[in-house]
């Protein structure tokens, strides 16, 4: 496997999505062999990897499609009201979930309700941060007709209520306790999650009576497979040669260098997620970034076009635009060409704000403090190629006086805070998935009532940024709404608190003889099995 991967390289273009599902009877049966990268903690939460799999047994209000618009789902139709503080669903009748509970107008109120609770068996660490400002109630006021409403108005609510972490539970079942849901977890989807072999899989079983699917899916009814086989093969070598050899029908990140390869034998998808990018999160809030000129200094001390380019060998595009993804509706383009690589200016900043002394080693110094800065990561949010990139950047850093020290940190120290401290780090890598530049609320919204907003590592802080973001947040009009994120965009760039790296996307390959895999567009474009199905050859 080694020698064969070691011939594979060079950049195919984007690949086209993988076969649209022809005419006649669709075969039914089989188990999907898919292979995956990380495998969580929690089989739903707030991390992309929870969403992967939410999205296989549980149900959305609403579904985002291709080209960005709300389509039915649950909601079967909706209104808003003039003020756009009132949200009145239609919900779809006959539909429960695999454990007999009926899915009807105050399931899902009372699923919202406990999303912005402060009970942590209830307490969606997704939807609260969106949320939590201007909701004021759930209420169902029929039995299939659900009110939602607002403090003030929020346009993205819509596409909140469409990404898989805010899919529909079990009210029933989630009475059982966190520490239960976690590992069987009870929604009306697809699919109903069988056991969970910690280290190995997630096994999945068809749900004979699934009538829900959104309007985005290819067919409605039940699943054509039998199930899914969730399979965690960490090892991007291992993991693509399984797909290979035949032991996985579908495998999940291929790896930079295989990508041509995937490209000649295989089906794949790509998908680059909205929100942010997977960006260098600088520290604003203490020295050295606390100075706008260091802080664009070392942005354009690293070439890391060419350290992404080099690492994933063509097949992951770079990202200069660190404050919004390229596949988000209010993106600059010109602002992906952010801050190119420029050592001569990057020396002339660093002069101007004051480090102009350097020690034997070439460091700057200022006052007797050395220019260090350490860069927190973890592989949770990184991919196996992307350390060398930031091994590039280390040294590239050094020609204009920095000391970069990388801090890589398994996932489960990551997610308990392990480098991370207000006093850890001076730059964090970094993303958050949303459809589009609603994930500016999250990333700049400044700490209010002593209470810091822990999901902005830079710590930067700008009333007038958050002053537009909630202006964009509260237009309906479409170009303007559009013209105040970009706004924001423009000044995010403009200060530098977060320096752009690479794309955050979603790849998989697919044996030929499986059909109708897609990804969803919630956002973070989980792959989707309910349409899949093998053909003769299976």
């Amino acid at each position: 496997m080694a020698a064969a991967l070691a011939v594979l390289s060079g950049l195919s273009q984007w690949a086209p999505s993988v076969h649209a599902q022809e005419g006649g009877a669709v075969k039914r049966g089989g188990v999907i062999r898919y292979g995956h990268f990380q495998e969580p903690a929690c089989l739903f939460g707030g991390w992309v990897q929870q969403w992967y799999l939410q999205r296989q047994y549980s149900d959305n209000l609403v579904a985002r499609s291709d080209d960005g618009k709300i389509a039915p789902w649950l909601a079967e139709s909706w209104t808003i009201s003039d003020d756009k503080k009132v949200y009145t669903f239609e919900i779809k009748p006959n539909v429960k979930f695999t454990d007999g509970t009926a899915l009807d107008a105050q399931a899902i109120a009372d699923n919202i309700n406990g999303w912005l609770s402060n009970d942590p068996d209830l307490r969606n660490p997704t939807a609260a941060p969106y949320l939590s400002d201007s909701f004021e109630s759930a209420k169902a006021i029929a039995p299939q007709r659900l009110q939602v409403t607002l403090k003030t108005p929020f346009q993205p609510l819509l596409n909140v209520f469409a990404q898989s972490s805010q899919g529909i539970l079990s009210p029933s079942a989630l009475k059982r306790g966190l520490a239960v849901n976690c590992e069987n977890p009870i929604g009306s989807g697809p699919f109903i999650v069988d056991k969970w072999r910690h280290g190995r899989e997630v096994t999945f079983r068809r749900n004979p009576d699934y009538n829900s699917a959104p309007a985005t899916a290819k067919h409605q009814g039940p699943a054509y497979v039998d199930g899914i086989s969730w399979k965690f093969l960490p090892d991007q070598t291992v993991r693509y040669g399984s797909l290979i050899t035949g032991e996985t029908d579908a495998i999940y990140d291929i790896p930079a260098i295989a990508w041509k390869d995937a490209n000649s034998r295989f089906g794949v998808l790509r998908h680059v997620t909205g929100g942010t990018p997977l960006r260098l999160a600088l520290y604003a809030a203490r020295p050295p970034f606390d100075d706008v000129l260091v802080r664009k200094a070392f942005a354009y001390s690293t070439d890391r076009k060419a350290a992404v380019d080099t690492s994933f060998l063509g097949s992951l595009p770079f990202e200069g635009n660190g404050a919004l993804s390229q596949s988000s509706p209010e993106y600059l383009h010109e602002l992906g060409r952010a801050y190119a690589y420029d050592i001569r200016k990057a020396n002339q900043l660093l002069d101007r704000a004051g480090w102009t002394e350097r020690d034997r080693n070439g460091i700057r110094v200022k006052h007797g403090n050395s220019l260090t800065v350490r860069i927190s990561y973890s592989n949770a949010f990184l991919k196996p190629d992307g350390e060398q990139a930031l091994q590039v950047i280390q040294q590239q850093a050094r020609a204009a006086g920095f000391d970069v020290r990388l801090q890589p940190t398994n996932p489960a120290d990551f997610f308990a805070g392990r480098n991370l401290g207000p006093d850890d780090y001076e730059i964090v890598l970094l993303y958050w998935v949303a459809p589009g530049a609603e994930i500016f609320r999250i990333s700049w919204k400044p700490d209010q009532n002593g209470e810091p907003n822990r999901f902005n590592p830079s710590r930067f802080q700008d009333p007038a940024l958050w002053e537009v973001i909630q202006r964009a947040e509260q237009d309906f009009s479409g170009a303007e709404r559009t013209g105040l994120y970009q706004q924001a965009e423009r000044k995010i760039v403009d200060e530098a608190p977060v320096v752009g790296f690479t794309v955050l996307d979603v790849t998989l390959a697919t044996s030929p003889n499986l059909k109708d895999v897609w990804l969803d567009r919630g956002s973070v474009g989980e792959p989707v099995f309910y349409d899949a199905h093998f053909d003769e050859r299976k």
